[in-house]
Protein backbone atom coordinates (compact mmCIF):
# COMPACT_ATOMS: atom_id res chain seq x y z
CA UNK A 1 0.00 0.00 0.00
CA UNK A 2 1.81 3.37 -0.70
CA UNK A 3 1.52 5.51 2.00
CA UNK A 4 -0.35 8.13 1.35
CA UNK A 5 -3.34 5.42 1.02
CA UNK A 6 -2.93 4.85 4.59
CA UNK A 7 -5.81 6.47 7.05
CA UNK A 8 -4.81 9.74 8.12
CA UNK A 9 -4.25 8.18 12.06
CA UNK A 10 -2.22 5.47 10.88
CA UNK A 11 0.37 7.84 9.43
CA UNK A 12 -0.12 10.16 12.43
CA UNK A 13 0.98 6.87 14.53
CA UNK A 14 4.03 6.44 12.60
CA UNK A 15 5.09 10.23 12.91
CA UNK A 16 4.17 10.49 16.49
CA UNK A 17 6.50 7.49 17.46
CA UNK A 18 9.30 8.02 15.45
CA UNK A 19 11.31 8.52 18.42
CA UNK A 20 11.44 4.78 18.87
CA UNK A 21 13.07 4.36 15.56
CA UNK A 22 16.10 7.26 16.87
CA UNK A 23 16.63 4.50 20.28
CA UNK A 24 16.86 1.36 18.32
CA UNK A 25 19.07 2.85 15.58
CA UNK A 26 21.30 4.27 18.06
CA UNK A 27 21.47 1.12 20.15
CA UNK A 28 21.91 -1.15 17.01
CA UNK A 29 25.03 1.96 16.56
CA UNK A 30 26.37 1.20 20.37
CA UNK A 31 26.51 -2.58 20.08
CA UNK A 32 27.85 -2.63 16.47
CA UNK A 33 25.74 -4.85 15.31
CA UNK A 34 26.48 -3.65 11.64
CA UNK A 35 30.44 -4.22 12.15
CA UNK A 36 28.94 -7.94 13.38
CA UNK A 37 27.32 -8.78 10.48
CA UNK A 38 29.87 -7.42 8.05
CA UNK A 39 31.28 -10.94 7.58
CA UNK A 40 27.34 -12.35 6.63
CA UNK A 41 24.33 -13.46 8.24
CA UNK A 42 24.24 -13.80 11.99
CA UNK A 43 21.74 -15.33 14.63
CA UNK A 44 20.53 -13.29 17.28
CA UNK A 45 21.86 -15.66 20.18
CA UNK A 46 25.26 -15.16 18.46
CA UNK A 47 24.67 -11.53 18.54
CA UNK A 48 23.68 -11.26 21.94
CA UNK A 49 26.63 -13.11 23.02
CA UNK A 50 29.16 -11.28 21.11
CA UNK A 51 27.59 -7.75 22.33
CA UNK A 52 26.22 -8.64 25.82
CA UNK A 53 22.54 -7.90 25.08
CA UNK A 54 19.74 -10.05 26.05
CA UNK A 55 19.31 -12.64 22.98
CA UNK A 56 15.02 -12.44 23.01
CA UNK A 57 15.59 -8.70 23.91
CA UNK A 58 17.94 -7.96 21.05
CA UNK A 59 15.95 -10.72 18.33
CA UNK A 60 13.22 -8.57 19.29
CA UNK A 61 15.30 -4.75 18.11
CA UNK A 62 16.05 -6.69 15.32
CA UNK A 63 12.99 -8.29 14.49
CA UNK A 64 11.62 -4.53 14.59
CA UNK A 65 14.30 -2.97 12.89
CA UNK A 66 13.96 -5.72 9.39
CA UNK A 67 10.55 -4.03 7.95
CA UNK A 68 12.49 -0.66 7.52
CA UNK A 69 15.37 -1.67 6.12
CA UNK A 70 18.30 -1.79 8.47
CA UNK A 71 18.66 -4.88 8.58
CA UNK A 72 16.89 -8.71 6.66
CA UNK A 73 15.54 -11.25 8.52
CA UNK A 74 16.10 -14.60 7.53
CA UNK A 75 14.86 -18.22 9.05
CA UNK A 76 15.73 -19.67 12.30
CA UNK A 77 16.10 -15.89 13.58
CA UNK A 78 18.97 -15.45 11.78
CA UNK A 79 19.95 -11.64 10.51
CA UNK A 80 21.90 -9.92 7.26
CA UNK A 81 23.35 -6.29 6.69
CA UNK A 82 21.74 -4.43 4.29
CA UNK A 83 22.80 -1.65 2.49
CA UNK A 84 21.45 0.77 4.29
CA UNK A 85 22.03 -0.91 7.80
CA UNK A 86 26.12 -0.75 6.66
CA UNK A 87 26.14 2.97 7.35
CA UNK A 88 25.80 2.00 11.05
CA UNK A 89 29.52 0.79 10.41
CA UNK A 90 32.19 3.12 11.57
CA UNK A 91 34.39 2.49 8.40
CA UNK A 92 31.87 2.95 5.88
CA UNK A 93 32.51 6.24 3.75
CA UNK A 94 29.22 7.65 4.19
CA UNK A 95 29.00 6.02 8.12
CA UNK A 96 25.75 7.45 9.84
CA UNK A 97 26.96 5.60 13.28
CA UNK A 98 28.46 8.32 14.94
CA UNK A 99 25.14 10.69 14.28
CA UNK A 100 22.90 8.04 15.34
CA UNK A 101 24.94 7.94 18.76
CA UNK A 102 24.71 11.76 19.09
CA UNK A 103 21.01 12.13 17.93
CA UNK A 104 19.71 9.58 20.54
CA UNK A 105 22.07 11.31 23.36
CA UNK A 106 22.20 15.17 23.85
CA UNK A 107 20.01 15.89 20.95
CA UNK A 108 17.44 13.61 21.99
CA UNK A 109 17.23 15.11 25.72
CA UNK A 110 16.88 18.71 23.83
CA UNK A 111 13.95 18.51 21.21
CA UNK A 112 12.40 16.94 24.43
CA UNK A 113 11.78 20.86 25.87
CA UNK A 114 10.89 21.64 22.48
CA UNK A 115 8.01 23.25 23.87
CA UNK A 116 10.67 25.94 25.57
CA UNK A 117 12.14 27.20 22.23
CA UNK A 118 8.62 27.35 20.70
CA UNK A 119 7.49 29.81 23.18
CA UNK A 120 10.45 31.71 24.49
CA UNK A 121 12.56 31.62 20.50
CA UNK A 122 15.36 30.31 22.91
CA UNK A 123 16.85 27.27 22.62
CA UNK A 124 15.91 24.38 24.43
CA UNK A 125 19.20 22.82 24.94
CA UNK A 126 20.74 25.61 27.35
CA UNK A 127 17.43 25.20 29.26
CA UNK A 128 17.99 21.66 29.96
CA UNK A 129 21.84 21.27 30.25
CA UNK A 130 22.24 24.80 32.10
CA UNK A 131 25.08 26.04 29.19
CA UNK A 132 25.16 26.58 25.57
CA UNK A 133 25.60 23.58 23.16
CA UNK A 134 29.29 24.49 22.03
CA UNK A 135 29.98 25.92 26.29
CA UNK A 136 28.72 21.78 27.19
CA UNK A 137 30.72 20.60 24.11
CA UNK A 138 33.70 22.76 25.90
CA UNK A 139 33.47 20.78 29.17
CA UNK A 140 33.06 17.60 28.06
CA UNK A 141 35.27 16.06 25.92
CA UNK A 142 33.92 12.92 24.93
CA UNK A 143 30.51 14.22 23.93
CA UNK A 144 32.40 16.95 21.94
CA UNK A 145 34.79 14.05 20.08
CA UNK A 146 31.40 12.52 19.16
CA UNK A 147 30.11 15.61 18.02
CA UNK A 148 33.09 16.28 15.44
CA UNK A 149 32.78 12.18 14.25
CA UNK A 150 28.80 12.76 13.68
CA UNK A 151 29.29 16.18 11.97
CA UNK A 152 32.53 14.58 9.92
CA UNK A 153 30.74 11.29 8.97
CA UNK A 154 26.84 13.83 8.16
CA UNK A 155 28.74 16.43 5.61
CA UNK A 156 31.29 13.90 4.25
CA UNK A 157 28.75 14.13 0.61
CA UNK A 158 28.73 17.92 0.95
CA UNK A 159 32.11 18.06 1.51
CA UNK A 160 32.66 15.99 -1.90
CA UNK A 161 30.17 18.01 -3.70
CA UNK A 162 31.48 21.17 -2.35
CA UNK A 163 35.14 20.43 -3.56
CA UNK A 164 34.06 19.58 -7.07
CA UNK A 165 31.44 22.25 -7.41
CA UNK A 166 34.14 24.96 -6.69
CA UNK A 167 37.13 25.92 -8.86
CA UNK A 168 40.00 27.06 -6.68
CA UNK A 169 42.61 27.26 -9.75
CA UNK A 170 44.47 30.14 -8.72
CA UNK A 171 44.28 30.17 -4.69
CA UNK A 172 47.37 30.45 -3.28
CA UNK A 173 45.90 29.69 0.80
CA UNK A 174 42.61 28.25 2.41
CA UNK A 175 41.57 29.07 5.85
CA UNK A 176 38.15 26.64 6.91
CA UNK A 177 37.01 29.03 10.40
CA UNK A 178 35.23 26.07 12.51
CA UNK A 179 36.13 23.32 10.63
CA UNK A 180 36.29 21.11 14.01
CA UNK A 181 38.75 17.75 12.75
CA UNK A 182 39.39 19.12 9.18
CA UNK A 183 38.17 17.14 6.92
CA UNK A 184 37.11 19.57 4.30
CA UNK A 185 40.20 21.43 4.32
CA UNK A 186 41.71 18.05 3.72
CA UNK A 187 39.24 17.42 0.76
CA UNK A 188 40.61 20.56 -0.55
CA UNK A 189 43.52 20.63 -0.65
CA UNK A 190 44.29 16.64 -1.37
CA UNK A 191 42.35 18.24 -4.79
CA UNK A 192 44.51 20.52 -5.29
CA UNK A 193 48.39 19.87 -4.49
CA UNK A 194 49.70 23.33 -4.94
CA UNK A 195 47.31 24.97 -2.32
CA UNK A 196 48.19 25.59 1.18
CA UNK A 197 46.22 25.97 4.05
CA UNK A 198 45.42 27.34 7.84
CA UNK A 199 42.76 24.97 9.85
CA UNK A 200 40.74 27.73 12.64
CA UNK A 201 38.56 26.35 15.53
CA UNK A 202 39.22 26.40 19.40
CA UNK A 203 41.90 24.86 20.78
CA UNK A 204 40.72 21.78 22.01
CA UNK A 205 39.28 20.76 18.83
CA UNK A 206 42.15 21.57 15.96
CA UNK A 207 44.05 19.18 18.26
CA UNK A 208 42.20 16.50 17.31
CA UNK A 209 42.38 17.45 13.61
CA UNK A 210 46.10 15.92 12.71
CA UNK A 211 44.67 11.98 12.49
CA UNK A 212 42.81 13.21 9.78
CA UNK A 213 45.40 16.03 7.92
CA UNK A 214 48.26 12.88 7.89
CA UNK A 215 45.68 10.39 6.73
CA UNK A 216 44.81 12.64 3.43
CA UNK A 217 48.94 13.64 3.29
CA UNK A 218 48.02 16.84 3.79
CA UNK A 219 49.79 17.97 7.24
CA UNK A 220 53.00 19.54 5.87
CA UNK A 221 50.69 21.70 3.89
CA UNK A 222 48.47 22.77 6.87
CA UNK A 223 48.74 25.12 9.70
CA UNK A 224 46.32 24.42 12.79
CA UNK A 225 45.14 27.68 14.67
CA UNK A 226 43.17 27.40 17.41
CA UNK A 227 41.21 30.65 18.02
CA UNK A 228 37.75 32.29 18.80
CA UNK A 229 36.12 33.96 16.03
CA UNK A 230 33.92 35.64 17.62
CA UNK A 231 36.96 37.57 19.47
CA UNK A 232 39.57 37.70 16.68
CA UNK A 233 39.96 37.53 13.22
CA UNK A 234 40.55 34.00 11.48
CA UNK A 235 44.42 33.72 9.75
CA UNK A 236 44.33 35.38 6.20
CA UNK A 237 43.50 33.95 3.58
CA UNK A 238 42.31 33.84 -0.12
CA UNK A 239 39.31 31.87 0.32
CA UNK A 240 37.62 31.46 4.44
CA UNK A 241 35.25 28.91 4.30
CA UNK A 242 32.70 27.94 6.24
CA UNK A 243 30.70 24.83 6.51
CA UNK A 244 27.52 24.60 8.43
CA UNK A 245 28.73 27.52 10.45
CA UNK A 246 26.61 30.56 10.38
CA UNK A 247 23.33 28.29 10.46
CA UNK A 248 24.63 28.28 14.07
CA UNK A 249 24.19 31.46 14.95
CA UNK A 250 21.38 34.44 15.56
CA UNK A 251 21.73 37.44 12.99
CA UNK A 252 23.98 39.15 15.53
CA UNK A 253 26.34 36.60 16.19
CA UNK A 254 26.51 35.34 12.62
CA UNK A 255 27.53 38.84 11.55
CA UNK A 256 30.04 38.78 13.70
CA UNK A 257 31.68 36.00 12.22
CA UNK A 258 31.48 37.07 8.88
CA UNK A 259 32.79 40.57 9.99
CA UNK A 260 35.90 39.04 11.23
CA UNK A 261 36.02 36.78 8.27
CA UNK A 262 36.31 39.81 5.91
CA UNK A 263 38.79 41.41 8.14
CA UNK A 264 41.19 37.95 7.11
CA UNK A 265 40.89 38.26 3.15
CA UNK A 266 43.31 38.96 0.75
CA UNK A 267 43.16 41.71 -1.50
CA UNK A 268 40.33 39.82 -4.18
CA UNK A 269 39.92 37.10 -1.62
CA UNK A 270 36.37 35.42 -1.28
CA UNK A 271 34.50 34.05 2.00
CA UNK A 272 32.38 30.62 0.81
CA UNK A 273 29.45 29.83 2.76
CA UNK A 274 28.34 25.66 2.59
CA UNK A 275 25.02 26.20 3.85
CA UNK A 276 21.35 24.61 2.95
CA UNK A 277 19.41 27.81 1.43
CA UNK A 278 15.72 27.61 2.32
CA UNK A 279 13.94 27.37 -1.30
CA UNK A 280 10.89 25.44 -2.82
CA UNK A 281 12.08 22.34 -3.75
CA UNK A 282 12.97 18.94 -3.00
CA UNK A 283 14.87 20.07 0.03
CA UNK A 284 12.84 22.17 1.63
CA UNK A 285 11.57 19.34 4.09
CA UNK A 286 15.35 17.87 5.17
CA UNK A 287 16.27 22.30 5.11
CA UNK A 288 12.92 23.20 7.71
CA UNK A 289 14.06 20.50 9.82
CA UNK A 290 17.34 21.50 10.12
CA UNK A 291 16.42 24.63 10.86
CA UNK A 292 14.23 23.29 13.93
CA UNK A 293 17.53 21.62 15.09
CA UNK A 294 19.61 25.07 15.12
CA UNK A 295 16.28 26.44 17.45
CA UNK A 296 16.41 23.75 19.43
CA UNK A 297 20.21 23.19 20.10
CA UNK A 298 21.86 26.67 18.99
CA UNK A 299 19.34 29.60 18.72
CA UNK A 300 20.63 29.72 15.07
CA UNK A 301 18.39 29.50 12.09
CA UNK A 302 18.86 28.20 7.89
CA UNK A 303 17.86 30.79 5.82
CA UNK A 304 17.24 32.16 2.27
CA UNK A 305 19.02 33.79 -0.36
CA UNK A 306 17.52 37.54 0.57
CA UNK A 307 18.63 36.75 4.54
CA UNK A 308 22.05 35.48 3.53
CA UNK A 309 22.21 39.01 1.06
CA UNK A 310 21.53 40.66 4.43
CA UNK A 311 23.85 38.96 6.64
CA UNK A 312 26.94 39.51 3.68
CA UNK A 313 26.21 43.53 3.56
CA UNK A 314 26.23 43.44 6.96
CA UNK A 315 29.36 42.00 7.90
CA UNK A 316 30.91 44.23 4.98
CA UNK A 317 30.80 41.62 2.19
CA UNK A 318 28.94 41.01 -1.12
CA UNK A 319 26.91 38.05 -2.44
CA UNK A 320 28.17 37.41 -5.38
CA UNK A 321 26.82 34.15 -6.29
CA UNK A 322 25.02 30.89 -5.00
CA UNK A 323 26.41 27.85 -6.85
CA UNK A 324 24.60 24.72 -6.15
CA UNK A 325 25.99 21.22 -5.59
CA UNK A 326 25.20 17.42 -6.13
CA UNK A 327 23.96 17.92 -2.38
CA UNK A 328 21.57 19.66 -0.34
CA UNK A 329 24.36 22.07 0.23
CA UNK A 330 24.79 25.41 -1.46
CA UNK A 331 27.77 27.40 -1.59
CA UNK A 332 27.05 30.69 -0.93
CA UNK A 333 29.92 33.02 -2.31
CA UNK A 334 30.91 36.56 -0.85
CA UNK A 335 33.63 39.29 -1.25
CA UNK A 336 34.68 42.38 0.05
CA UNK A 337 32.15 45.38 -0.47
CA UNK A 338 32.88 48.39 -2.75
Amino acid sequence: MNPSDLPPQTIMMRLVTGFRVTQMLAVAARLELAERLADGPRSAEELASASGANPDALYRMLRALAPLGVFEALPERRFALTPLGATLRDDHPQSMRAFALFAADTVYRAWGDLEYSVMTGKPAFDHVFGASHFDYLSAHPDDSEQFNQSMSGTVRREIVAMVAAYDFAGVGRVVDVGGGHGALLARILLANPALHGALFDLPHVVTGAEPTLRAANVADRCELVGGDFFSASPPAGDILTLSHIIHDWDDERATTILRNCAAALAPGGKVLLIEDVIEPGANAQQTLFRDMQMLVMTGGRERTAEEFDWLFTSAGLRLSRIIPTEATANIIEGVAAG
